[in-house]
């Protein structure tokens, strides 16, 4: 009998030390800390502020009254803001604007534009059509396709930035089709003109640079691939250093690199799932974790800002987690107009605040009744917010 017990017991012994050895590190460590909570959010009010006061003071025909995507490239003059569609011109005192040019008004409207925030001014950079009348930096006159931006990054010289090529295929507002992707360089402080336009993989119809992250001697570029339900599923490409112009290599789903990008495959969320985020998003480090910014990407037109967090740049990211809801969007949004909206949250990491765990986060608001934004410019403007992040055990 004793001998029986005996037995057990070791047996029993050594099921634990199976199981415990499988929730420590190979060096006996403890377990290792699940990724940063999100303990506090709150509207960046100052941004906002700013933002609204800049757009409201212009009186000149290229002054950037409002736009979407809202990345941002940190740079020796300041901070440059990148955005897609752009309205330009002036606000009247009432908040309207008059309509676009083309439709019997006199505001400007370009596909892409850049703000460049210095510590004396912001000011306003496009470019110029034939006419000298305020154009997108990025364009092909005549071609019946325009850009939108994507990410960019400083490379050196000046700055990168992704655009993604689009044509129309419809009448409707959301009936646009991507046709391809391209890498637009700008010299330091020359932002009116790209100095090169230069085709980037484009054949398994992802458009890349919905994020580009620096690490460890690399840079990453996130790809997303829209689905016909509207969500996008995330695909993952990096070069060597910081000029996208280098050789690409590809995410496989075996978690190596390929030199195809037939072989990218989509990153995975729990339980080896694809994940399904915006189009617009961003993966930025923070200690050993990596935060994945999306909008809820399962209900159409969600207002909800989510966070995933993976520990690495490929995944596989936990299960997103909703931070924050727009309060401006829906019927009983703040405009309490059911066309408002709100998408494509990123973040912009250069904006915490030193010796802070915060992620400084943008989002974008819009209706899909175009006349909204002529009646209410300010609907039509990024809006700003900072999360306050735990302290994780084991963050570097």
């Amino acid at each position: 009998m004793k001998k029986s017990v005996s037995q057990r017991a070791l047996r029993a012994s050594a099921v634990a030390l199976a199981l415990a050895a499988l929730f420590t590190s190979p060096s006996g460590a403890a377990p290792a800390a699940g990724p940063p909570r999100v303990v506090d959010v709150r509207p960046a009010r100052a941004l906002d502020a700013a933002f609204g006061a800049y757009a409201d003071r212009g009186r000149s025909p290229d002054h950037w009254t409002g736009g979407d995507s809202t990345y941002s490239v940190p740079t020796p003059a300041g901070e440059l803001w990148v955005f897609s569609d752009t309205f330009l011109g002036t606000v009247r005192p009432d908040g309207s604007r008059s309509p676009v040019v083309g439709e019997g008004g006199t505001t400007p409207f370009v596909h892409n534009s850049f703000v460049l925030w210095t510590a004396h001014v912001p000011r306003t950079v496009t470019g110029r059509d034939r006419t000298g009348r305020p154009a997108a930096p990025v364009s092909v006159p005549g071609s019946g396709h325009w850009y939108w931006a994507r990410a960019g990054i400083p490379d050196g010289h000046g700055v990168s930035v992704v655009y993604a090529r689009y044509a129309r295929t419809g009448s409707g507002p959301l009936d646009i089709a991507w046709r391809g992707n391209v890498l637009a360089r700008f010299r330091a402080g020359a932002y009116a003109r790209p100095v090169s336009l230069t085709p980037l993989p484009s054949s398994a119809r992802i458009a890349w640079g919905a994020w580009l992250e620096r690490q460890g001697g690399h840079t990453y570029i996130y790809g997303t691939e829209r689905t016909p339900e509207g969500s996008s599923h995330l695909r993952l490409a990096r070069v060597s250093g910081s000029d996208l112009r280098r050789p690409w290599r590809y995410r496989t789903a075996r978690g190596g690199w390929s030199g195809r990008e037939a072989d990218a495959a989509r990153l995975a969320g729990p339980g080896g799932v694809a994940l399904r985020t915006s189009d617009e998003v961003s993966v930025v480090r923070h200690g050993s974790w990596y935060a994945l910014v999306t909008q809820r990407a399962d209900v159409s037109f969600s207002a909800e800002t989510q966070i995933a967090w993976s520990r690495s740049p490929g995944g596989p990211f936990t299960r997103p987690l909703t931070v924050y809801t727009a309060p401006e969007a829906g019927p009983r949004g703040t405009y309490r107009d059911p066309d408002v909206f709100a998408y494509n949250p990123h973040e912009h990491p250069e904006l915490a605040r030193r010796g802070h765990r915060e992620l400084v986060v943008s989002y974008n608001v819009n209706s899909l009744d175009p006349g909204d934004v002529i009646r209410r410019a300010g609907i039509y403007r990024p809006r700003f917010l900072r999360l306050t992040l735990s302290r994780a055990t084991g963050a570097r």
